[in-house]
């Protein structure tokens, strides 16, 4: 108990110590947000700023966490230490997060220098939630000079995935569906690497030629054409050409001075998301107190519109 009631730079200190109880203990305190997930902000954001994060999305069963497995263990055969937070769904009556992946990748458990965490997406539409960029800072700052975020495919909005990562790796199957189907949901506009997993069954050339034939009508605004890989996860087929892919994009950015671009546009971008949540939070008090249900009444009774009750409830954030 003593542990528990330890503040926040307590708990880095023991994390970046080797405690992995306090590593889970600062990602919990996150997850919990409050002024206690503030506390663990404003510790670990000055520690951090060096872990390389690769996104690795795609849809339901197209093998992202078997790949995961087997990305985790080439980082490891180099020495590398390696954090995974595996996103996945809430549970409606717990909000707890599923065990799944971290039960595909039970070999690296007691793996010292591997750290696995599911977390919950707490409804958040796109399956990252506002927790997930800390989360990532805390692994960061804790010396994890890689981190893994494997997200759960959410239609077109699995592309949030992008904007938590350095880069981002799409997983896909044959037959999964044709490349018009992946630009209608961003997916080429998100995918740094193309990943066609399960390639040793039938379908896997045609859905290829079809991303190829996308990506050349595409015109990437930083000239990088994401690779495809194909893989067998199941085997570890493939996992050095996805590893290898990985190194090109990282050498690219940094060649062309993309890194911090990126990484600017994703920290302005949780600023906007967080100022939109406060918004939010602030807008709901006000919604659950009587000043909100006269406005609604005068828009029931047509003496407003709902862009006048909107502008009305907006002002009152103000006071």
């Amino acid at each position: 108990m003593q542990r528990l009631r330890r503040d926040p730079k307590e708990l880095v200190e023991a994390a970046r110590g080797g405690d992995r109880g306090a590593v889970a203990r600062l990602i919990s305190l996150v997850e919990e947000g409050g002024e206690a997930a503030r506390d663990v902000g404003r510790a670990t954001y000055p520690l951090s700023g060096h872990a390389y994060t690769v996104g690795v999305t795609g849809a339901p069963g197209a093998g992202k966490s078997t790949l995961t497995d087997r990305l985790i263990s080439r980082a490891r055969a180099e020495g590398q230490e390696v954090g995974v937070l595996a996103v996945d769904p809430s549970s409606p009556f717990s909000g707890g997060a599923l065990l799944g992946d971290r039960a595909r990748m039970q070999e690296h458990a007691t793996d010292p220098g591997v750290f696995i965490r599911s977390m919950a997406t707490r409804g958040h539409l796109g399956g990252l939630s506002l927790a997930t960029p800390e989360a990532i800072r805390v692994l960061d700052a804790v010396g994890r000079p890689l981190v893994l975020v494997e997200t759960v495919g959410a239609g077109q909005t699995e592309v949030e995935v992008a904007g938590a990562a350095d880069t981002t790796m799409v997983v896909l199957n044959p037959g999964w569906g044709d490349a018009l189907q992946a630009s209608k949901a961003g997916l080429l506009e998100a995918a740094d690497i193309f990943v066609i997993n399960k390639a040793d069954r039938a379908g896997a050339g045609e859905t290829e030629r079809d991303l190829e034939f996308m990506l050349h009508l595409s015109s990437p605004p930083d000239e990088w054409l994401p690779p495809i890989v194909r893989t067998v996860a199941t085997t570890g087929e493939g996992t050095d050409d996805v590893w290898d892919a990985m190194a090109r994009h990282r050498t690219f950015l940094d060649e062309h001075g993309l890194l911090e671009r990126r990484r600017a546009r994703r920290l302005a971008q949780e600023v906007r998301e967080i100022v939109a949540h406060r918004i939010e939070l602030r807008a709901r008090a006000i919604s659950a107190g009587p000043e909100f249900d006269r406005i609604l009444q005068d828009v029931v009774d047509r003496r407003l519109d709902p862009y006048q009750a909107a502008a009305e409830i907006l002002a009152r954030l103000d006071q």
